[in-house]
This record gives C-alpha cells, structure tokens and sequence, in this order.
C-alpha cells in the first residue's frame, strides 16, 4: 500500500475530498514509534487512503482533530472522526482497521477539553503569544482582560500570590507566564 504524505490542512481536504473513508496517521520523523506505525501500514495489501502527518512539519492538522500523541492513525467518515487508534499496533490489527472490521476495532472517544481561563492585559507580549499559542493548537480559552476588570485582577492576586500576567487557570491549577513546557504537558500539546 502507497502511503501519502500531506504538507498542510488545505492539501489534506483536497486529497481526500474524493474519500468517503479515510485514514491519517499522525506521526513525526525519527520517531521510532511512528516509524513502526509508518512501516506496518506500509506493508499492508490493498489500495486505503491513508495520509501521513508529520506534526513537526503540518502543524495546521492535529490541532483540529484532537490528536495529542504520536503516532496516532485516525479514522475518518463524512469529514468526521471515527476512531483514533494511539500507538504502534500490529499490522493485522492494522488492516482489521482498514478494512473497517468493527470487532477489532478499539474506539477512544475523545477526552473533554479542560477548562483554561487567561488572565491577560492588551499591553502584554506574553500574554499575545501565549494566546497565539492556544490558538495554533485549537485550544478553547477565556480571555480576562485585568486591566479592564478589577474585580478580575484582585481574584488573580488573591489565587496565585502574583500581579504579573499572563497567568493561565487549567483546571483550576495556575500557571505563571508563558510556561510553554508546562503548558503544553497540561493541555496534552505535543511537544514541537
């Protein structure tokens, strides 16, 4: 089987605009889990649309999808997602999957985003790169301006102890400034 590699969003939707059924393996190179992954459908028979992401280069895809490991192949219907099988499998396991034989099929619904909150003011460079950063990854949050919102800002004090912003509320756990590493591990971003 042929495996097509996609360089961004817009290349995926034309390639597989003909698909009712598809497939994306989500992977990154000189990852040997995706190498795996990559490999055992490589060598499977038959003729499957499968696309292949490399998130360090098509940043615009997993982000979309929920995808938040690798390698992921992700099984796609009606423009939906299906399923997302996470991990290197077998490649028999692999064809049960491409050929939709549904016994076999293991699904994973997919996890409800947390709850973020932003405490931010217009003037702050890290406050706009942090929300570019969300953004990038398709994370939902609430912006509160402090700067506008005293009632806001004293509630940020009295929580973390800080005045200084951005300060980032997952869950209920604060973090202070643009901690991408932190960040990222709570919000189950992909490290780039």
């Amino acid at each position: 089987m042929q495996l097509t590699k996609v360089s961004d969003f817009n290349d995926w939707q034309k390639r597989s605009a003909s698909h009712k059924r598809h497939f994306l393996l989500f992977t990154k190179e000189g990852s040997a889990n995706g190498s795996c992954a990559e490999g055992h459908l490589a060598g499977i028979e038959g003729d499957f649309p499968v696309f292949v992401v490399d998130v360090a280069r098509t940043r615009d895809i997993h982000p979309r999808l929920g995808v938040t490991s690798i390698p992921t192949l992700v099984v796609m219907e009606d423009g939906k997602v299906r399923n997302m099988i996470k991990g290197c499998q077998s490649p028999a396991y692999y064809e049960k999957v491409l050929r939709g034989e549904g016994s076999g099929i293991r699904r994973q619904e997919a996890k409800p985003q947390k709850r973020v909150t932003v405490y931010s003011t217009p003037s702050c460079p890290y406050c706009n790169k942090l929300k570019q950063y969300l953004n990038k990854h398709g994370i939902r949050y609430t912006d509160i301006n402090v700067a506008a919102n005293k009632q806001a800002a004293d509630e940020m004090v009295r929580r973390s102890g800080q005045r200084g912003v951005p300060q980032t509320d997952i869950n209920g756990k604060i973090i202070i400034g643009f901690d991408v590493p932190k960040i990222s591990r709570m919000l189950d971003i992909p490290t780039e």
